[in-house]
């Protein structure tokens, strides 16, 4: 019979000991029984924040006792700059569990309701704020993260547009055990997946927040029954994905067509890419490359109907755009209406 605790999973062969590999079919009826033997034993509070964190608390709130969520603050968003809930503190509330928003966990009363709560174990996903050694060391099994990459490759706040950014053929989750480090704690498990050539930043983090939520109630229940050890990793393999910014989308047509095209599919839907015509921003949310024609870096053109720019090396053809006030729309229809398009000159 399969279960969480019944035998020693295989390993991928060769290039990586994380990679946990479970057939398709049997891995769905692994995962329910090990979510099943997690059941009400454990005491877990959640830690997460934005959209990518939800299936893993759904799931764990179907499978398990999660005593309390850690989400960040309210914040202002929209053209109104409206106090917006983070899509965690919205599912909490809908499961009916105990939450806090501080604005960083060192406040005193924020650990005070931690150790109130006295978690078995703290799951994180997206968190947003770097725990403190007192946090690390307050659950009996520590802290457990659900990080998008295989790590070590891509620690930090964007692995997700690292690995569009970077080419990568693939990425995965992997979930690990965090300490004092950027995402430099020992793995429990890791499971891949290709990135298409649609990909975007978008797409590609719904598929791994699936996969991560998967995975953890997969791997958790062995590691709190003792059948897997965390391994390290090896830090010479190692890179890195800095926290990104809105002015890290503008667009250097001194790049290459594909290169910018890559950057387009990375930085969607944030930070977004962008470059200025008219001296307004025109958002750019899908591109395409051309690399066997070629005008100077920066000039605007045509291709097929569609607007287009010069680069170090080929066309960026614009296939939707956002001009400045106005609804996203597919790049023929803005040039129809941009009469100017080809003699005014892009930011």
């Amino acid at each position: 019979m399969l279960g969480c605790f019944s035998g020693e999973a295989r390993k991928t062969p060769q290039h990586n000991p994380y990679t946990t590999v479970i057939p398709r079919e049997p891995g769905v009826i692994q995962m329910t029984l090990c979510a099943r033997m997690l059941g009400m034993r454990y005491r877990i509070v959640f830690m997460g924040s934005p959209e990518f964190a939800l299936p893993t608390l759904q799931r764990l709130a179907e499978h398990s006792q999660v005593v309390g969520v850690v989400t960040q603050p309210d914040r202002p968003a929209g053209r109104g700059r409206k106090l917006s809930p983070p899509p965690v503190k919205i599912l909490a509330q809908r499961l009916g569990i105990p939450l806090i928003q501080p604005n960083r966990l060192k406040e005193p009363w924020a650990y005070e309701q931690l150790e109130a709560w006295q978690p078995d174990v703290i799951v994180v996903a997206a968190f947003g704020q770097i725990l403190r050694p007192n946090v690390l060391d307050l659950p009996p099994f520590g802290c457990i993260n659900v990080h998008a990459s295989l790590l070590p490759r891509w620690r930090g706040a964007a692995p997700i547009q690292a690995a569009i950014l970077n080419s990568d053929s693939e990425t995965g989750i992997t979930i690990m055990k965090l300490d004092p480090g950027m995402d430099t704690g020992p793995i429990l498990g890791q499971r891949k997946i290709p990135i298409g050539p649609g990909d975007t930043a978008g797409t590609l983090s719904i598929r791994l927040a699936d996969l991560g939520a998967m995975l953890l109630l997969e791997v958790l229940p062995k590691y709190l029954g003792g059948e897997i050890q965390p391994i390290p990793q090896d830090d010479t393999l190692a890179t890195y994905a800095p926290k990104l910014a809105k002015a890290d989308g503008k667009l250097d047509f001194y790049k290459t067509a594909r290169d910018l095209a890559r950057q387009v599919r990375a930085f969607n839907p944030w930070p977004g890419s962008f470059t200025t015509w008219q001296g307004q921003i025109l958002k750019i949310h899908q591109a395409h490359d051309i690399s066997d024609l070629s005008v100077p870096p920066g000039q605007p053109t045509e291709y097929q109907d569609f607007p287009a720019i010069g680069t170090q090396n080929g066309l960026l053809v614009l296939d939707e755009v956002q001009p400045a006030g106005k609804q996203t729309m597919p790049g023929e229809v803005f040039l129809r209406g941009a009469r100017t398009w080809l003699s005014d000159p892009l930011g």
